[in-house]
Protein backbone atom coordinates (compact mmCIF):
# COMPACT_ATOMS: atom_id res chain seq x y z
CA UNK A 1 0.00 0.00 0.00
CA UNK A 2 3.03 2.22 0.80
CA UNK A 3 4.30 1.77 -2.65
CA UNK A 4 1.25 2.46 -4.17
CA UNK A 5 0.19 5.53 -2.56
CA UNK A 6 3.80 6.97 -3.05
CA UNK A 7 3.17 6.06 -6.82
CA UNK A 8 -0.26 7.70 -6.81
CA UNK A 9 0.90 10.69 -5.25
CA UNK A 10 4.23 11.64 -7.44
CA UNK A 11 1.41 11.16 -10.36
CA UNK A 12 -0.63 13.58 -8.63
CA UNK A 13 2.38 16.11 -8.70
CA UNK A 14 3.28 15.17 -12.37
CA UNK A 15 -0.41 16.08 -13.41
CA UNK A 16 -0.61 18.95 -11.64
CA UNK A 17 2.80 20.32 -12.51
CA UNK A 18 1.75 19.81 -16.34
CA UNK A 19 -1.58 21.58 -15.64
CA UNK A 20 0.39 24.57 -13.71
CA UNK A 21 2.65 24.86 -17.02
CA UNK A 22 0.23 24.68 -19.63
CA UNK A 23 -1.82 27.39 -17.75
CA UNK A 24 1.28 29.67 -18.03
CA UNK A 25 2.34 28.88 -21.46
CA UNK A 26 -1.63 29.34 -22.26
CA UNK A 27 -1.12 33.01 -21.11
CA UNK A 28 1.67 33.93 -22.84
CA UNK A 29 -0.28 33.08 -26.05
CA UNK A 30 -3.55 34.42 -25.24
CA UNK A 31 -1.57 37.54 -24.46
CA UNK A 32 -0.22 37.45 -27.87
CA UNK A 33 -3.27 37.50 -29.33
CA UNK A 34 -4.91 40.39 -27.24
CA UNK A 35 -1.98 41.88 -28.22
CA UNK A 36 -2.47 41.21 -32.35
CA UNK A 37 -6.13 42.24 -31.54
CA UNK A 38 -4.96 45.23 -30.16
CA UNK A 39 -2.75 46.53 -33.24
CA UNK A 40 -5.00 45.23 -35.68
CA UNK A 41 -7.79 47.61 -34.21
CA UNK A 42 -5.55 50.53 -34.81
CA UNK A 43 -4.45 49.71 -38.04
CA UNK A 44 -0.72 48.83 -37.31
CA UNK A 45 1.08 46.27 -39.80
CA UNK A 46 2.54 43.17 -37.89
CA UNK A 47 4.22 40.25 -39.91
CA UNK A 48 6.40 36.86 -38.67
CA UNK A 49 9.93 37.82 -39.06
CA UNK A 50 12.33 35.78 -40.89
CA UNK A 51 14.82 34.59 -38.76
CA UNK A 52 18.39 33.51 -39.68
CA UNK A 53 21.68 31.74 -37.48
CA UNK A 54 23.72 34.11 -35.49
CA UNK A 55 26.42 36.28 -37.35
CA UNK A 56 24.74 35.85 -40.68
CA UNK A 57 24.88 39.60 -40.20
CA UNK A 58 20.85 40.15 -41.62
CA UNK A 59 19.63 43.29 -40.03
CA UNK A 60 16.69 44.96 -42.20
CA UNK A 61 13.04 46.15 -41.01
CA UNK A 62 10.06 47.64 -42.88
CA UNK A 63 7.80 50.05 -40.95
CA UNK A 64 9.62 48.99 -37.81
CA UNK A 65 7.45 50.90 -34.93
CA UNK A 66 7.69 51.06 -31.26
CA UNK A 67 4.74 48.94 -30.25
CA UNK A 68 4.28 50.79 -26.57
CA UNK A 69 4.33 53.77 -28.26
CA UNK A 70 1.24 52.55 -30.32
CA UNK A 71 -0.40 50.85 -27.68
CA UNK A 72 -0.14 54.29 -25.39
CA UNK A 73 -1.73 56.51 -28.10
CA UNK A 74 -3.76 54.21 -29.49
CA UNK A 75 -3.35 55.52 -32.68
CA UNK A 76 -0.90 54.19 -35.72
CA UNK A 77 2.54 55.75 -35.29
CA UNK A 78 5.52 56.54 -38.03
CA UNK A 79 7.72 53.85 -38.52
CA UNK A 80 11.03 53.31 -40.19
CA UNK A 81 13.11 51.20 -42.27
CA UNK A 82 16.32 49.73 -41.79
CA UNK A 83 18.51 48.29 -44.69
CA UNK A 84 21.97 47.05 -42.68
CA UNK A 85 22.73 43.69 -44.12
CA UNK A 86 26.45 43.05 -43.56
CA UNK A 87 26.66 45.78 -41.27
CA UNK A 88 27.53 45.44 -37.21
CA UNK A 89 27.55 48.68 -36.02
CA UNK A 90 24.77 51.45 -36.94
CA UNK A 91 25.27 55.24 -35.16
CA UNK A 92 22.19 57.20 -34.86
CA UNK A 93 22.68 61.15 -34.67
CA UNK A 94 20.59 64.12 -35.56
CA UNK A 95 17.66 66.39 -34.05
CA UNK A 96 16.58 66.40 -30.07
CA UNK A 97 12.90 64.77 -30.53
CA UNK A 98 13.06 63.30 -33.64
CA UNK A 99 12.74 59.65 -32.64
CA UNK A 100 16.05 58.29 -32.00
CA UNK A 101 15.43 56.70 -29.07
CA UNK A 102 11.78 55.44 -29.98
CA UNK A 103 13.28 53.65 -33.15
CA UNK A 104 16.11 51.82 -30.96
CA UNK A 105 13.33 50.64 -28.25
CA UNK A 106 11.16 49.71 -31.28
CA UNK A 107 13.95 47.66 -32.84
CA UNK A 108 15.00 46.26 -29.53
CA UNK A 109 11.23 45.03 -28.66
CA UNK A 110 11.45 43.07 -32.09
CA UNK A 111 14.06 41.39 -31.87
CA UNK A 112 12.51 40.40 -28.07
CA UNK A 113 9.14 39.23 -29.70
CA UNK A 114 11.05 36.79 -32.51
CA UNK A 115 13.11 35.47 -29.90
CA UNK A 116 9.99 34.50 -27.95
CA UNK A 117 8.43 33.15 -31.16
CA UNK A 118 6.12 35.81 -31.59
CA UNK A 119 4.72 38.01 -34.72
CA UNK A 120 6.78 41.49 -34.59
CA UNK A 121 5.86 45.38 -34.95
CA UNK A 122 7.09 45.65 -38.58
CA UNK A 123 5.55 45.15 -42.23
CA UNK A 124 8.90 43.08 -42.39
CA UNK A 125 11.53 41.58 -40.52
CA UNK A 126 14.79 39.47 -41.51
CA UNK A 127 17.10 39.41 -39.11
CA UNK A 128 19.93 37.36 -37.10
CA UNK A 129 18.81 35.66 -34.28
CA UNK A 130 21.18 37.12 -31.58
CA UNK A 131 22.54 35.38 -28.53
CA UNK A 132 21.30 38.26 -26.73
CA UNK A 133 19.67 41.68 -26.16
CA UNK A 134 21.22 44.57 -23.63
CA UNK A 135 20.68 47.67 -23.35
CA UNK A 136 22.48 50.57 -22.10
CA UNK A 137 20.10 53.61 -21.52
CA UNK A 138 20.61 56.54 -19.72
CA UNK A 139 19.38 57.51 -16.26
CA UNK A 140 18.64 59.77 -13.58
CA UNK A 141 20.99 61.05 -11.33
CA UNK A 142 21.53 58.72 -8.02
CA UNK A 143 19.67 60.14 -5.46
CA UNK A 144 21.35 59.33 -2.89
CA UNK A 145 24.82 60.52 -4.40
CA UNK A 146 26.59 57.74 -3.63
CA UNK A 147 28.30 58.22 -6.86
CA UNK A 148 28.41 60.03 -10.04
CA UNK A 149 26.72 59.45 -13.03
CA UNK A 150 29.59 58.66 -14.89
CA UNK A 151 30.48 56.08 -12.35
CA UNK A 152 26.94 54.30 -12.35
CA UNK A 153 27.15 54.41 -16.40
CA UNK A 154 30.63 52.37 -16.34
CA UNK A 155 29.47 50.02 -13.45
CA UNK A 156 26.65 48.73 -15.18
CA UNK A 157 28.54 48.83 -18.08
CA UNK A 158 31.00 46.10 -16.43
CA UNK A 159 28.46 44.11 -15.32
CA UNK A 160 26.57 43.81 -18.80
CA UNK A 161 30.05 42.87 -20.44
CA UNK A 162 30.24 39.89 -17.75
CA UNK A 163 27.34 38.01 -20.13
CA UNK A 164 27.68 39.24 -23.39
CA UNK A 165 29.25 36.97 -26.20
CA UNK A 166 29.80 36.64 -29.88
CA UNK A 167 26.10 37.51 -31.61
CA UNK A 168 25.10 39.54 -28.94
CA UNK A 169 22.74 43.02 -29.91
CA UNK A 170 24.06 45.78 -27.49
CA UNK A 171 20.95 48.68 -27.99
CA UNK A 172 23.45 51.95 -26.08
CA UNK A 173 21.35 55.11 -25.30
CA UNK A 174 23.04 58.33 -24.84
CA UNK A 175 25.98 56.58 -22.90
CA UNK A 176 29.01 58.29 -21.60
CA UNK A 177 27.70 61.60 -22.05
CA UNK A 178 27.80 62.38 -18.34
CA UNK A 179 31.91 63.73 -19.07
CA UNK A 180 33.27 66.02 -21.27
CA UNK A 181 32.91 65.67 -25.36
CA UNK A 182 36.29 64.21 -25.10
CA UNK A 183 36.78 61.50 -22.56
CA UNK A 184 32.94 60.66 -23.30
CA UNK A 185 33.86 59.77 -26.76
CA UNK A 186 36.95 57.83 -25.83
CA UNK A 187 35.03 55.97 -23.63
CA UNK A 188 32.52 55.17 -26.55
CA UNK A 189 34.89 54.38 -29.44
CA UNK A 190 37.12 52.04 -27.07
CA UNK A 191 33.92 50.00 -25.91
CA UNK A 192 32.37 49.80 -29.33
CA UNK A 193 35.40 48.74 -30.93
CA UNK A 194 35.86 45.66 -28.93
CA UNK A 195 32.48 44.66 -29.16
CA UNK A 196 31.95 44.73 -32.88
CA UNK A 197 35.77 42.94 -33.14
CA UNK A 198 34.10 40.35 -31.12
CA UNK A 199 30.87 40.21 -33.41
CA UNK A 200 28.51 41.48 -31.63
CA UNK A 201 25.76 44.43 -32.98
CA UNK A 202 25.96 47.47 -31.96
CA UNK A 203 23.36 50.28 -31.77
CA UNK A 204 24.49 53.70 -30.69
CA UNK A 205 22.18 56.76 -30.40
CA UNK A 206 24.02 59.31 -29.23
CA UNK A 207 24.74 63.47 -29.49
CA UNK A 208 28.19 63.38 -28.86
CA UNK A 209 29.81 64.61 -32.32
CA UNK A 210 33.48 63.42 -31.88
CA UNK A 211 32.48 60.23 -31.27
CA UNK A 212 30.34 59.46 -34.29
CA UNK A 213 31.96 61.88 -36.62
CA UNK A 214 35.50 59.98 -35.88
CA UNK A 215 33.76 56.50 -36.81
CA UNK A 216 32.15 58.33 -39.52
CA UNK A 217 35.59 59.51 -41.52
CA UNK A 218 37.30 56.01 -41.44
CA UNK A 219 34.56 54.98 -43.88
CA UNK A 220 33.95 51.47 -42.27
CA UNK A 221 32.23 49.00 -43.97
CA UNK A 222 30.30 47.40 -41.62
CA UNK A 223 28.95 50.88 -39.75
CA UNK A 224 25.80 52.54 -40.96
CA UNK A 225 25.04 56.30 -40.12
CA UNK A 226 21.71 57.26 -39.23
CA UNK A 227 20.67 60.69 -38.91
CA UNK A 228 16.91 61.40 -37.27
CA UNK A 229 15.49 64.03 -40.15
CA UNK A 230 14.24 67.41 -40.05
CA UNK A 231 13.15 69.75 -41.91
CA UNK A 232 14.11 74.05 -42.69
CA UNK A 233 11.00 74.87 -40.63
CA UNK A 234 12.37 72.47 -37.62
CA UNK A 235 9.33 70.17 -37.80
CA UNK A 236 10.21 66.58 -36.71
CA UNK A 237 9.41 64.33 -39.18
CA UNK A 238 10.71 60.91 -36.88
CA UNK A 239 11.99 59.16 -40.35
CA UNK A 240 15.77 57.92 -39.97
CA UNK A 241 17.78 58.45 -42.80
CA UNK A 242 21.38 57.62 -43.81
CA UNK A 243 23.49 60.45 -43.22
CA UNK A 244 26.68 62.17 -41.64
CA UNK A 245 26.48 63.19 -38.11
CA UNK A 246 25.49 66.61 -37.54
CA UNK A 247 28.05 69.19 -35.25
CA UNK A 248 24.76 70.43 -33.85
CA UNK A 249 21.26 68.23 -32.77
CA UNK A 250 18.80 71.21 -32.74
CA UNK A 251 18.51 72.21 -29.49
CA UNK A 252 17.71 75.68 -30.11
CA UNK A 253 14.42 74.56 -31.62
CA UNK A 254 13.07 72.70 -28.55
CA UNK A 255 14.66 75.80 -26.74
CA UNK A 256 12.58 78.18 -28.98
CA UNK A 257 9.29 76.30 -28.75
CA UNK A 258 9.32 76.16 -25.06
CA UNK A 259 10.76 79.64 -24.29
CA UNK A 260 8.66 81.57 -27.19
CA UNK A 261 5.34 79.68 -25.94
CA UNK A 262 5.75 80.11 -22.20
CA UNK A 263 6.28 84.15 -23.30
CA UNK A 264 3.28 83.98 -25.17
CA UNK A 265 1.21 82.58 -22.31
CA UNK A 266 2.61 85.25 -20.13
CA UNK A 267 1.78 87.98 -22.68
CA UNK A 268 -1.69 87.00 -23.09
CA UNK A 269 -2.53 86.51 -19.73
CA UNK A 270 -1.51 90.44 -18.89
CA UNK A 271 -3.20 91.17 -21.70
CA UNK A 272 -6.16 89.20 -20.35
CA UNK A 273 -5.85 91.09 -16.84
Amino acid sequence: MNLVANALAQSNDHILSFFTQMRTELAFYIGCLNLHERLAGISEPVCFPIPSGIGRERQSAEQLYDVCLALNVGQPVIGNDLHADGKNLVVITGANKGGKSIFLRALGLAQLMMQAGMFVAAARFPVDVAHGVFTHFKREEDATMKSGKLDEELGRMSEIVDHLGSGSMVLFNESFAATNEREGSEIARQIVEAMTETGMKVYFVTHLFEFAHGLYERSLRSAMFLRAERREDGERTFKLKESAPLQTSFGQDLYNRIFEGTARNEVSGVNHD
